[in-house]
């Protein structure tokens, strides 16, 4: 069970690296679903300056959520219609969770021209401050959480400090009460906590998403990445008029190391065979575990220029021989791999994925431990 130090110091790893496309993808859905929310509370929005003045709220007062709900409307347009892209924008969940904590800042400014003590005490417009933290937690990202909570913190403790500094004489109001030092500093205490604990929250469902889509022995991402991110991946490649090229790998005579070695030797030589791959690899080259040896790697390359980046693979892995033990022979590890392509060979994932496997079959066949990327008659 992990303690809280290395909680944390696994919180603060993440937030130091670009989540994976798992996790992107899930949080782009998440955004949509904000986008979607939001619309939906702009219009709820509205309805409270009215409602407000009909039971005796002042003209200024309802004025100010007035303008602030027809912002936030304007706004919430944009950004669902951003959210309905196909292209993802990266900037969008940080942007658009800064907007939603400036509004709140935006109607407690209002406020404060007509009621300084309003903009301090109003515990209605106040309250979307955490709430508009909480909606961060859709977006699968710990440093959307984490900025928006500390933009929350700090305009809120600047707005204090602004409106007590121009204002001569105790904030008093007789609908609000009191401004004290103790109920300010309270709740940017709990705006603190708000963050912290959504931040968690956060986290645990990037970690439980990313273990959904990681297979555990080699950290490669699995089938689920295979059947969520790659028909997107080949729709984009076909729209585009880009080639993508989708390589399918076997480990050539891997069980024997299993019924030799043991399974035990047969897990270090799947890592070590993933270990030489991925050395060779780039960020836009995910290669993928489907099965028990078995691999699928996607190249936006030409046909010819994806058999030639095989190939480097291949006598990559050939060249480096797994090591079961100090005392033991090295055991040589070659791979068999079939290719296809989109758009030539087929325009989805399911037509890629027999090609590829009818070249590897032909690959198979004629001795192993080479890449075949035509068919062979």
């Amino acid at each position: 069970m992990s303690t809280l130090r290395e909680t944390l110091e696994d919180l603060a790893h993440s937030m130091r690296e670009r989540p994976d496309e798992i996790v992107l993808e899930v949080g782009a859905g998440g955004e949509l679903l904000v986008a979607r929310l939001r619309v939906a509370v702009a219009f709820l929005l509205i309805l409270l300056p009215v409602l407000n003045y009909a039971v005796g709220g002042t003209v200024m007062e309802s004025a100010a959520g007035l303008v602030g709900a027809g912002l936030i409307m304007l706004f919430s347009q944009l950004w669902l219609s951003l959210a309905l892209r196909k292209r993802r924008f990266r900037w969008l969940p940080t942007v658009s969770a800064a907007f939603d904590v400036s509004m709140v800042s935006l109607v407690l400014v209002l406020l404060a021209l007509e009621t300084p003590a309003a903009a301090l005490n109003s515990a209605v417009v106040w309250a979307c401050y955490p709430l508009a933290v909480f909606a961060t937690a859709l977006r699968h990202d710990v440093r959307v959480t984490l900025i928006a909570g500390g933009l929350a913190v700090l305009q809120s403790g600047l707005l204090w400090l602004a409106i007590t500094y121009y204002t001569d004489g105790p904030l008093v109001s007789a609908l609000y009460g009191t401004v004290t030092v103790s109920t300010q500093l309270q709740r940017l205490v709990l705006l603190l906590a708000v963050t912290l604990v959504t931040a968690m929250v956060v986290f645990r469902a990037q970690r439980l998403t990313q273990l959904s889509g990681t297979d555990g022995l080699t950290g490669l991402p699995n089938r689920s990445y295979l059947t969520t991110r790659v028909p997107q991946q080949v729709l984009d490649a076909r729209n585009q008029g880009q080639t993508l090229c989708l390589a399918l790998i076997d480990l050539d005579h891997f069980r024997h190391i299993n019924a030799e070695l043991g399974h035990l030797a047969g897990d270090r030589a799947l890592r070590h065979a993933v270990k030489v791959l991925r050395m060779e690899l780039g960020r836009e080259e995910p290669m993928i575990r489907v099965g028990g040896e078995e691999f699928v790697l996607i190249l936006r390359l030409p046909i010819g220029a994806a058999w030639e980046r095989m190939e480097v693979l291949r006598r990559q892995l050939e060249s480096q021989p797994f090591v079961p033990e100090p005392d033991v022979e090295p055991r040589k590890l070659t791979l068999s791999a079939g290719l296809a392509s989109c758009p030539q060979d087929a325009n989805d994932l399911s037509g890629l994925m027999r090609r590829a496997d009818l070249r590897l079959r032909h690959a198979k066949a004629n001795g192993r431990n080479r890449v075949v990327a035509r068919d062979e008659h």
